[in-house]
Order: structure tokens, then C-alpha cells, then sequence
């Protein structure tokens, strides 16, 4: 059964019932107020912890939204740059998500156990009344008879104030009592429900932005599949390249037609008596000047790098064991120091042969020949057919070009202009590789309209036929990071393999495509045609349509309307030879118009 109800008579009467009554309310109170007062409390620590976690992921969010991935190569593919980008995304979900968590927290329960005290305040003032009244009445009534009638009479009318104010004081705090009892059941509650209405509130805008989120969130699982896949085949390319290597490591060594790398211990002579002593240094040989860059450098002291030394080589010439008890060892003479004799040790004996190579060592003992057998003997060796052949010795295709332009497919602005540039180097090839690379990209369109049935999307044809239609030069580790690059292309030459079949109406030589020049289009024009070729012998002149910035030491660099001389057919598919300013060299051919 509940509380008993208070009623306003009993005041006047002051019964032991009606005191027990009032006790069972304040008990009642009090015990409410211990539970409020607990409640406000963890109410105040859920809001700090709340403010708490805010602010751990607001930090978090901005570590993200600093954080970028570094790539190897020179460029990125379109599921890269989505994964790159997938850390801005996460932050700012993270940060709308907590600008909603400030709002919920900024609505704080407020103080209910205010109520407790309030009646505590009035309780005592009750109390105190009793008290007053009951000493005051106690006091009356043992006061003597004897008294004179005026005093009685003051005393009773002081008495009955006191009576009176003490009636009207049991009136006001029983009416208080019920009160606060009936306030509590909605003015605790409802302060409550304004809070999780905010906590209502928070969790649905937080299923709001998880589903706007949710698009973006299966795209980015496809991206990561397809870097993950990608990421697998690289993987066992590199693992087979790194097999092959450690087999035959010499075979891989790097090398290049520029300059020559490696580890070199020098002889670093000193005044007697301190004798000489050897310094590990890595050296690079400029080939053509002959310059040996040296740089002190070693390994076990944490890879710090010493001072740097350089030398122009005159002559090299192996130093044998009878003079030096040491094995791999060169003499190299300098240019800059006449007298200076420079000794340098290989690591091993086919590092001794490499760098003998390098410098155009020579052996301290020459065998003499007559003059008659040295003639013989280069009549033997060097006569041959061929020496007018342009392009003679010249390694098929330039790897820094074919980077370039894989770079410049990917790193394009839009899709159209990656079309537009493979487009362009399709019809660059020579007429039957045009015709049999036609053939096959028909082909696997065919087979991509059945993917439903055979599931050989483009995606997966271009993971098959990418590494076989783009096969690089060489074996080596960047060139197996271009796997990615390959597939992409492959993909664009399956899906407009009919686009690519039309002339393109405007050139693509180097990477500024994107800003395509402004004179009028000149479609390719048919220099496999023989009539076309006997025309050109006969013009001699062309002009240039468009500007263009050679790549290389033996093409041109000119502006629009440049006139060249002397105009002929380049052995190479797609270029002309011409001369410019005096300079003979390579042309672009679609960047011309013959006069």
C-alpha cells in the first residue's frame, strides 16, 4: 500500500497518527533524495566520460586526416588514390559524428536532489514552530493561578498566536510534503527523457551518416580488393624476380649506359710512419667525362655519409699481386694530379672484371704484334654490313619514355583523356602490330560482353593479358610495380577497342596533352604509302603544326611554324629526320605538315 494522504484537519488536531504520517513522507523523501543525488552524480560522470571519448576521437580524427601513404613509382592507380583518400573520409565522418555527440552532451541532467534540500529547510522550520508552540503552551499552563487576570488573559493571547502560527505552519509544510511528492514522479522524469531524447537523437543522426557513409564504404571495399589482388600478383612477381637474382646475381646487376656504381675500398696514404690505410667509399663513374664521384660511407656506423671526393680518371690498369699483397686491385691515374697514383680494391673478382671494364683498365703486361697482324686483325673484326643503319646499337624503346606516358595515362584528369592519349600511341605503331593488337582487343571485347556466363570481365582480362600485351624490357622491381598500369590500359584498349580503330585528329608526344594546342587538327597522314614517300623525297620541306620539347639527344625541340631542310623518312615507325637551326635530328611526324 502507498503513503497515506495528509489531510488538512489533522493539522488542527496534531494526533500521533498524523505525525506518523508525516514521518512516513519524509522518509519516503529522503530516500528518494539519496537515490536523485546518486543518480546525478553518475549522470555527471557518464557526461565527462562522454566529453572524455569526444575528445580522444576528435584527435584521432585529426591523426587521420594528417596521415598520408607514400606509393612506390611514379604515379598511382585510381583504387590507390581512393585508399589514399579513405583516411580524409574516415576523419571527417568521425568529425560530423562527434559534432553530434557535443550536442547530446551540452543537454546536462539537472541537480534533482535540490528538491531534498528544499525540504529539509522546510522541515526544520516545522520542527522549530513545534517546538516553540509546546514550550510556549507548557510554559502557559504551568503558570500559577494566582496571577493577576490581566497577565493570564496576555499570556493566553500570546499563546493562541503562537497556536495559530503554528497551525498555519503544519498546513504549509504538509501541503509542501504532498507536493514534492507529486512533483517527482514528472519533474525527475521528464529532465531524464529530454536527455535520452538527446542520446535518441545522436544515435540517429550517427545511423544517418553510417548510411550516407555506406556508399562510399563499398566502393572503397572494392578499391581495397582490387589493390589486394594486385598486391598478390606483384608479390610472386617479385618473389620469382628475387629467386631468379639470387641464382645468378651478376646477371642482374645494374648497370647503365651513363655511369657506373659500386663499393670501392681506396688506399688513403699517410706520412711515416703511419704507413696506409683503406677506405670503404661508394663511387660512381661518369662514363663519358671519366669522373669517379667517391663517397665515404659505411654501414655498421649507422649509414652516416662522409665527405664526398671526385677524380678525372686518365688511365686504369690492374695492379697485380707481385706489388701489392692484396687481391682486386686497380691503379688509376689522374688527370688533375699528375703524379698522384690512386690504388682501389674491388670486392671480388667479378667486381675487379666490372670496374676494369668501367674504366677501360688495362693489363700491366701487353703482348706486342706487328703491325701486319694488327691490320689483319681489324679487317677480321670490324668489317661488317650495316653501318649506315640508323639507329644502329640503339636498345628498342626507352624506358623513361614508356614511364612517362604510363604516367601520363594514369595521372590524367579524366577518363576521356586517357582514352584520347591511347588512342593516339595505338596509331603510333606500325601498321600490322596496329592490326594484330585490333584483332585481339576485338577479341576479348567479345568475350567480355559474355562475362555473365564465362565471368572474364575486363577487369580480369586486363589482369591476364596485362602483363603479356605490356611486357616490360627488363626484369626488375619497378618495372613489376607497373603491373598495376598495365591492366589499366589493357582494360581501356578492350573497352574502346572501336574508338581505336579511327585516326585521332590531333598528336601526343609529350605529357602536356592537356593543354592541346590550339591551331587546326591535322589527321595522321599515310607515310607507309609509297606514293606519299615519293612525294615527300621530292618536297624536301615541312613545317611544324605544334610545339614540341624533345626527350631525347637526338630529337628536336621547335615552335609552331618552324621550317626543316633536307625532310626524310625515319627508319623509326611514326617519326621523320629533318633538319633545324643547323642540327639534324628526329621529328614527330604527326606534328608536321609537309610543304
Amino acid at each position: 500500500m502507498g503513503l497515506h494522504p495528509l489531510e488538512f484537519s489533522e493539522c488542527y488536531l496534531d494526533c500521533p497518527a498524523f505525525r506518523e504520517k508525516i514521518k512516513a513522507h519524509e522518509a519516503e523523501l529522503d530516500k528518494t533524495g539519496r537515490f536523485i543525488k546518486e543518480l546525478y552524480k553518475d549522470g555527471k560522470n557518464l557526461i565527462n566520460a562522454t566529453k572524455q571519448l569526444s575528445l580522444a576521437q576528435k584527435k584521432f580524427a585529426q591523426c587521420l586526416g594528417e596521415f598520408k601513404f607514400e606509393y612506390i613509382g611514379d604515379a598511382k592507380t585510381d583504387d590507390e588514390k581512393c585508399i589514399d583518400e579513405s583516411l580524409q573520409e574516415f576523419s571527417s565522418f568521425l568529425r560530423n559524428l562527434e559534432d553530434q555527440r557535443d550536442l547530446m552532451v551540452s543537454t546536462t541532467i539537472p541537480p534533482f536532489h535540490m528538491f531534498s534540500c528544499y525540504l529539509q529547510a522546510e522541515r526544520k522550520r516545522y520542527e522549530k514552530e513545534t517546538e516553540k508552540y509546546y514550550s510556549s503552551l507548557e510554559k502557559l499552563l504551568n503558570m500559577s493561578a494566582k496571577k493577576k487576570e490581566p497577565q493570564l488573559q496576555e499570556a493566553d493571547m500570546s499563546v493562541e498566536a503562537m497556536r495559530q502560527h503554528f497551525q498555519e505552519s503544519s498546513l504549509e509544510y504538509v501541503c509542501k510534503l504532498q507536493e514534492i511528492q507529486e512533483r517527482k514522479k514528472f519533474e525527475c522524469v521528464e529532465p531524464m527523457l529530454a536527455f535520452f531524447q538527446t542520446v535518441f537523437t545522436f544515435y540517429h543522426q550517427g545511423y544517418e551518416l553510417a548510411k550516407d557513409f555506406d556508399h562510399y564504404k563499398k566502393a572503397l571495399q572494392i578499391n581495397i580488393q582490387n589493390t589486394r589482388s594486385r598486391f598478390e600478383g606483384t608479390r610472386s612477381e617479385v618473389y620469382e624476380l628475387m629467386k631468379r637474382i639470387k641464382e645468378s646475381p651478376q646477371e642482374y646487376r645494374q648497370t647503365s649506359p651513363i655511369s657506373s656504381e659500386g663499393y670501392l675500398y681506396v688506399q688513403e696514404k699517410r706520412p711515416p710512419p703511419f704507413g696506409s690505410s683503406w677506405v670503404k667509399r661508394y663511387c660512381t663513374l661518369v662514363k663519358e667525362q671519366k669522373i669517379l664521384h667517391m663517397k665515404t660511407f659505411d654501414q655498421r656506423s649507422g649509414g652516416k655519409l662522409g665527405e664526398t671526393d671526385s677524380v678525372t680518371i686518365k688511365s686504369c690498369i690492374r695492379k697485380t699481386t707481385d706489388t701489392l699483397d692484396r687481391r682486386f686491385c686497380l691503379d688509376i691515374e689522374i688527370t688533375d694530379r699528375p703524379i698522384t697514383v690512386l690504388t682501389v680494391q674491388a670486392l671480388s673478382e667479378d667486381d675487379h672484371r666490372f670496374w676494369m671494364h668501367a674504366m677501360g683498365g688495362k693489363e700491366p703486361v701487353r703482348q706486342t704484334f706487328t703491325s701486319s697482324y694488327l691490320t689483319a686483325i681489324t679487317k677480321r673484326v670490324f668489317i661488317f654490313t650495316g653501318i649506315n643503319d640508323q639507329g644502329l646499337y640503339r636498345v628498342v624503346g626507352v624506358s623513361s619514355k614508356v614511364q612517362k606516358l604510363l604516367s601520363l595515362m594514369i595521372e590524367s584528369a579524366t577518363p576521356e583523356s586517357r582514352v584520347q592519349a591511347i588512342h593516339c600511341l595505338v596509331h603510333k605503331l606500325p601498321e600490322r602490330n596496329r592490326l594484330v593488337l585490333s584483332l585481339v582487343t576485338k577479341h576479348l571485347a567479345n568475350v567480355a560482353d559474355n562475362s555473365k556466363q564465362n565471368l572474364m570481365t575486363v577487369a580480369n582480362l586486363g589482369v591476364v593479358f596485362g602483363p603479356t600485351l605490356m611486357r616490360p624490357q627488363e626484369e626488375t622491381v619497378a618495372a613489376i610495380m607497373d603491373l598495376k598500369f598495365q591492366n589499366i590500359v589493357v582494360e581501356i584498349l578492350i573497352e574502346q577497342h572501336e574508338k581505336c580503330k579511327t585516326t585521332p585528329f590531333y598528336p601526343v608526344k609529350n605529357s602536356s596533352f592537356h593543354s592541346k594546342p590550339s591551331a587546326i587538327p591535322v589527321p595522321l597522314p599515310p607515310w607507309g604509302d609509297t606514293q606519299f614517300s615519293e612525294r615527300l623525297v621530292t618536297l624536301m620541306k615541312a613545317k611544324a603544326v605544334y610545339p614540341c620539347e624533345a626527350e631525347h639527344d637526338s630529337e628536336l625541340s621547335f615552335q609552331v611554324g618552324a621550317i626543316f631542310h633536307d625532310v626524310t623518312l625515319s627508319r623509326e615507325p611514326g617519326w621523320l629526320e629533318g633538319v633545324l637551326e643547323g642540327k639534324r635530328g628526329l621529328i614527330p611526324e604527326n606534328y608536321v605538315q609537309i610543304l
